[in-house]
């Protein structure tokens, strides 16, 4: 683990303000910790010399009520850079994920990834509030304690150059070992994340099949691992802890010894060697400090590091085409995959050329505006696939144009306004479905477009919980159209592309359902329509027939 990632600069701001915000801290801190040593030194020598002390001692209180201070404007300033960080961080996360596009996202643990912006990034605190602070009070304060110890006493300042090196050279070799048991650790709780979040979404077909019984005992199996992988960590952190304090201790004690013999032989004053062993811990601390909190701050380091290889594939998203095919070449050299919003004026037809997906036969197409394009086969023939690829899902071979664009160049939302087989709600209210995305939900367009979708009767105020339970399958699948023919409605030029939408429908709805389709399509809209209903060649102006026999 690098003390402190470069990247971590890069991608978040107020790391940079919290660094040069701990560096002045330092240089303060370590001003005061040579003062408060001077202090009690004089203060000790006039007491036993019969001297009035009143003086020192004020001033001994007042610098010590600073150190407490800087202490305390330390931890304020460590959480405040940890809470900031943080969101920068998932934001980054976030929009970076927008720009690799749902197909990077489908070939990934998502559970993994929400962890890893959730409980992961929360425990930077640790790492800004602790570790940080200590690292550049390492940095500037050890220096600065052990020349004025050279200053003083050489000896006492040779024997701590001597020494220092020892406490960094075991914090490495004790870190390296550490390392690997925290990222197995890491990894262990991300796959119980997912485990238990897999083994909840399908409780329901477990206990049909009575395999719930041995869902808990994997996800107790991977606890239990999770466990030890933390004790493992706990292990290091105290051995870690334990070597820093025994190399620490001799140290010191090494210069106390020689201290002690100088003041017995004369060679060394009073005021000077008294002096000198208060600084000998202090100019230790900070480095013993470090080596403790690099256990604290190893998970939410973990969890950076994760973000960090996000945001690097989100910097070089070239990784998205294959390049050796023409497309790919022509979508690379434009330098603008997914890096910025495309907008296409006036929206236009879509052409498929050769399209190949996931090894399956080449398709080719037109869908001009004013058309409803079905796309039906058999199970298997890709139909869903098609969509899929169009949207950015999946790679492809081929080319795909909206308008004169590479549709791999484009922000699938910014041309497509789709529905797919799963209804993908969310907890909310209906309406708030409907208007996913719009910023300013127009509640006329809400009602037109649940109308559309034959789901008039569904209240929009009507409150759905977690995954859009509350509402039927066929009532659920009606408000995943509404959400795309209100998206459709939002820009003319998109193209409505529905996967299936009267699979759960009765025929009287069904029926329904296309001659609202026919009358979007009459009013200029370009529909791409999968369906293995027969009945929805009736409204459509093209088929397009996938699959062998068909």
């Amino acid at each position: 683990m690098k003390p402190v990632d470069p990247r971590l600069l890069r991608y978040a701001g107020a790391a940079r303000g919290f660094l040069a915000a701990s560096a002045l801290i330092g240089v303060v801190q370590t001003a005061v910790t040579i003062a408060f040593a001077w202090l009690l030194t004089d203060a000790i020598i006039g007491a036993l010399a019969g001297r009035d002390v009143t003086g020192p001692l004020l001033w001994l209180l007042a610098v010590a009520l600073l150190r407490g201070v800087l202490i305390a404007a330390s931890d304020a300033a460590g959480t405040r850079a940890a809470a900031k960080t943080g969101m920068q961080l998932r934001a980054a996360l976030v929009g970076a994920v927008g720009r690799l596009g749902p197909g990077w996202l489908a070939q990934r643990n998502q559970t993994a990834l929400a962890v890893t912006a959730g409980h992961g990034l929360e425990a930077l605190d640790a790492y800004f509030s602790r570790y940080i602070p200590q690292l550049v009070l390492t940095v500037i304060a050890t220096p600065v304690l052990v020349a004025v110890m050279w200053w003083q006493d050489w000896p006492s300042g040779l024997t701590a150059v001597i020494t220092l090196p020892l406490i960094p050279l075991f914090l490495i070799l004790i870190g390296m070992a550490t390392r690997t048991v925290q990222t197995r650790q890491w990894q262990t709780l991300q796959r119980l994340a997912a485990r238990f979040a897999d083994t909840v979404q399908g409780l329901s077909t477990l206990r049909i099949f009575g395999r719930d019984a041995r869902a808990a005992e994997r996800i107790e199996v991977t606890a239990d691992e999770y466990r030890r992988e933390t004790m493992k960590v706990l292990r290091y952190s105290f051995l870690s802890g334990f070597a820093m304090e025994l190399l620490a201790s001799v140290a010191v004690a090494l210069i106390a010894v020689s201290v002690g013999f100088r003041l017995l032989s004369g060679d060394l004053t009073l005021e000077v060697g008294l002096f000198v062993l208060l600084l000998a811990p202090e100019a230790f601390l900070p480095i013993r400090q470090v080596g403790v909190q690099f256990h604290a701050a190893s998970e939410g380091v973990a969890a950076t590091e994760d973000v960090f290889s996000v945001l690097d594939e989100a910097g070089h998203p070239t990784h998205l085409h294959d390049s050796s095919t023409p497309a790919a070449r022509h979508s690379a050299d434009s330098s603008g995959i997914r890096n910025s919003v495309m907008q296409v004026e006036g929206g236009g037809g879509l052409r498929v050329a050769g399209m190949r997906v996931r090894g399956l036969p080449p398709v080719s197409f037109t869908a001009e505006p004013g058309t409803i394009t079905l796309i039906e086969g058999p199970s298997g023939a890709g139909k869903s696939s098609l969509l899929a690829a169009l949207r950015g899902a999946v790679q492809f071979d081929g080319d795909a144009h909206f308008g004169d664009v590479d549709v791999r160049r484009l922000v699938p939302s910014d041309w497509l306004a789709w529905a797919g087989q799963s209804p993908g709600l969310m907890r909310g209210t209906v309406a708030a479905n409907v208007a996913l995305g719009d910023a300013t939900p127009d509640m006329h367009r809400i009602r037109v477009a649940l109308r559309d979708a034959c789901a008039e009767s569904i209240a929009p105020d009507l409150e759905l919980g977690v995954q859009g339970t509350g509402l039927s399958g066929g009532q659920a699948q009606r408000v995943a159209v509404a959400r795309a023919l209100y998206r459709h409605a939002s820009g003319a030029g998109r193209v409505l592309a529905l996967d299936e939408p009267s699979s759960a429908l009765d025929p009287e709805t069904e029926e329904r359902l296309w001659a609202s389709l026919r009358t979007r399509a009459d009013a200029g809209a370009t529909i791409l329509l999968v369906s293995h209903r027969r009945s929805a060649r009736v409204v459509a102006d093209h088929v397009v027939a996938l699959g062998v026999g068909v």
